[in-house]
């Protein structure tokens, strides 16, 4: 993930309360994009490790950043900033932060040595609060309404992090699921992503914002508009209905090939939707 230079140079910084931080790693994230494996701040990432964030007990200035960040229109550090975020208060949400969870963000996010110290940092400060996971989860759903592969990989990276310590049977911890089901609702998901993210599995060739766009509605439509439009549609562009409006030939093959769209898109919603 190629992001980490630009955002760790950038809103990170003013995240953990260090605006002149910020301002100078700017000048050298651009260069930080090397690839390499996070490594653990000496100590590890525990309860152990001593909170540097006292001066702002209640997150202030993480959600100062990632507004900052949502209203400058700057969506790559916003996906990082909150990534880190949804990460930290995730892992710590059912009980200290534990090695397992540190490793599996880490194999989730290939964050490059010279931003090791900030990601630390930023994951150590937004750690110390867990009840306002919600107001991060929403900017990114609203920064992203037309990338939701995007939010699925964020919430699938969340998924992962939570497995990393499931219990005896393979279930996830009460707190860590309603975690996700938060997120993925503020993220504004269909049922079709929730699976795609917990299951890993491929999404479907025809894209969810593309549906919508030939039904002409907004993801937000409820079940009943989205299957009414689909009729009305179908009505409309039946080649035999075109016909009896005196349609030519020409006219009918495309009403033909216009219902073929609209019963795609129609299946598409339907099959995430669960209808």
């Amino acid at each position: 993930m190629a992001i980490w230079g630009k955002l760790f140079g950038s809103v990170a910084g003013f995240a953990v309360g260090g605006p002149l931080g910020g301002l100078l790693g700017a000048v050298l994230g651009h260069a930080a994009d090397n690839g390499s494996i996070l490594q653990t701040p000496i100590g590890g990432w525990t309860d152990r490790w001593a909170p540097r964030g006292t001066a702002d007990p209640n997150g202030a200035a993480a959600f100062v950043a990632a507004k900052l960040a949502a209203v400058m229109g700057k969506r790559e550090q916003l996906y990082g900033l909150v990534i880190v975020i949804l990460s930290a208060k995730l892992a710590k949400c059912d009980g200290p932060v534990n090695r397992s969870e540190i490793d599996a963000f880490k194999r989730r996010f290939q964050v490059p040595a010279d931003n090791a110290k900030e990601v630390g940092r930023l994951f150590d400060h937004a750690r110390q609060r867990v009840d306002d996971y919600e107001a991060f989860a929403l900017e990114l759903g609203r920064a992203f309404p037309d990338r939701p592969e995007m939010l699925e990989d964020a919430l699938g990276a969340l998924f992962a992090i939570a497995r990393a310590d499931v219990g005896p049977e393979g279930e996830l911890h009460p707190a860590e699921l309603q975690f996700l089901r938060r997120v993925h609702r503020a993220f504004g998901l269909s049922a079709g992503g929730w699976d795609r993210a917990e299951h890993g599995g491929a999404r479907p060739g025809v894209s969810e914002i593309d549906a919508y766009a030939v039904l002409g509605i907004a993801r937000t439509a409820t079940d009943v508009e989205v299957r009414a439009i689909w009729r009305r549609l179908v009505r409309e562009h039946h080649p035999d209905a075109m016909a009896a409006r005196g349609a030519t030939p020409r006219e009918v093959d495309a009403a033909a090939g216009r219902v073929a769209q609209i019963n795609a898109a129609w299946d598409r919603i339907k099959r995430d939707r669960r209808l």
